[in-house]
């Protein structure tokens, strides 16, 4: 049984039962044994011995018909839906396990986790929200953070209406700072789930178009992105970016200390030289330090993760030690070089906003070989995504590039643009789908042109479903 003593609880579980059931509202049904879990999946292949799980209900699979596999790979607890018919069969098939009836698992899951967080009333709780680059500032702010404060944030994006819940009861006795990322793909996503981290800081790094297809449009996604600001008090910090459109709209109203940031907002940090590739150097409070991740958004993650990490009382050389030692980000403007050629992989998500800034990046790039664009789908823009697709082909050209190979379905609009607008050398192929035969027939096209040659630069960007990660694999 867990127990609370000092505001922390044991090893022996996250939850006791009586805060498990109360919190989730939810109907013991059996529960034969001893109780207690030590973790909490909501995928079967991924229980443990201890486990609760959380059978999700979505549109294609209903996650009840994984609990066989989740009681045999470990999982003492189980939440069941009212929904689900079989209830009284788990029963008795599995006396041993304890099942707990609720109205709604994906509910009881938040609600289970936000009773665990409530645990920890001492944890400083910070949350990072943006329609790009919130993955990267939130690992930035982590490796700075690291320097003063035992930290507990979420791995990789895990930072939707179930990754976040699942991230929080990693959280321990022992860490005294929990960051967590959060995201959205419909309407009161990140209010849920604000709701269940109730974090006393806030870091917005931008609102751009990533999912308006689903939103509708800017104005929502800001008023969706602020809601992270919804439980920071008078002693919280609010971190806002000077230079975008809705920088006062996401200032309005909120209860703690705006922090505006921005390349010329804050004297104390002075912009020294973008070495394209090799990354930015700049000063805070007169100590110099190198941004390893290359271009001008990702020093402008960096300067809203500095801002905060200077609130949360980091001297300048914790910062310079946490933004030296950032670990490469696998995916996210990650530089590869091999065989004559030096890669961007940024394929782990694209959206109007971050293709652009990619392209930027590019089309500053001096190669003394030849430059080559991947350019994959962009995904979840709805209306939008035509329009979008199109600009993206014309800044690719625009680009300077050698070549341009667009890849997949929507991307057909951006080589049709392309086309229409290339009036210089820059070879310009289609390639539809995302299959493995796809990435195959892009590697071929890429090492015929490339050749033999040195000094080569090839940018890979697109949606993270687009897989474009496969074709660096290959070469």
């Amino acid at each position: 049984m867990s127990d609370l003593k000092n505001g922390v609880i044991s090893k022996s579980s996250l939850l006791s039962l009586d805060e498990l059931v109360s919190a989730v509202e939810g109907e013991l049904l059996s529960g034969g044994g001893s109780f207690g879990f030590s973790s909490v999946q909501t995928d079967s292949r991924k229980v443990t011995e201890g486990s609760l799980f959380v059978p999700l209900i979505g549109e294609v699979q209903d996650g009840h018909s994984y609990i066989p596999k989740a009681v045999e790979n470990g999982a003492c607890v189980v939440f069941v839906s009212k929904k689900d018919e079989s209830v009284e069969s788990y029963i008795n098939k599995y006396p041993n396990v304890t099942f707990v009836l609720v109205q709604n698992t994906l509910r009881a899951l938040q609600d289970a986790a936000r009773k665990y967080v409530s645990l920890f009333p001492n944890l400083i709780k910070v949350a990072v929200t943006g329609s790009s680059g919130k993955t990267t500032t939130k690992e930035i702010l982590a490796s700075i953070l690291r320097q003063k404060y035992r930290v507990v944030t979420n791995a990789g994006n895990l930072n939707s209406e179930t990754g976040l819940p699942l991230s929080v009861f990693n959280i321990r006795p022992e860490h005294t700072l929990g960051l967590f990322e959060m995201g959205m793909n419909r309407e009161n996503e990140i209010g849920e789930i604000a709701s269940v981290l109730r974090p006393n800081y806030g870091v917005v790094t931008n609102i751009g178009t990533a999912h308006i297809g689903i939103l509708g449009s800017r104005e929502n996604i800001a008023k969706e992105k602020k809601k992270i600001f919804s439980y920071v008090d008078e002693k919280g910090v609010c971190v806002i970016p000077k230079n975008d459109d809705f920088a006062d709209f996401l200032a309005s109203g909120v209860r703690g200390k705006v922090i505006f940031y921005g390349t010329d907002e804050d004297e104390r940090i002075q912009f020294i030289s973008d070495d394209f590739l090799l990354g930015t150097r700049f000063c805070v409070c007169g100590t110099e330090m190198r941004l390893s991740l290359p271009g001008k958004y990702n020093f402008l993650n960096a300067l809203g993760a500095i801002e905060l990490s200077l609130e949360l009382g980091l001297t300048p050389e914790q910062i310079k030690a946490g933004v030296e030692g950032l670990s490469a980000l696998n995916g996210r403007s990650e530089i590869i070089q091999k065989n004559g050629v030096t890669v961007l992989k940024d394929c782990y998500n694209a959206n109007p906003d971050s293709m652009e800034k990619a392209l930027e990046l590019s089309a500053s790039v001096s190669s003394d070989g030849k430059k080559v664009l991947v350019l994959g789908d962009m995904l979840e823009l709805g209306e939008k995504s035509h329009e979008a697709h199109e600009k993206a082909g014309e800044l690719a050209v625009s680009a300077g590039p050698d070549l341009v190979i667009f890849v997949g379905t929507e991307m057909k609009a951006g080589y049709e643009k392309a086309l229409r607008v290339n009036h210089g050398k820059t070879k310009i192929e289609y390639i539809e789908g995302n299959s493995d035969e796809t990435m195959n027939c892009v590697c071929k096209s890429v090492r015929c042109f490339l050749g033999a040659g040195e000094g080569n630069f090839l940018l890979l960007k697109g949606s993270r479903g687009m897989g474009l990660e496969r074709v660096v694999e290959q070469l």
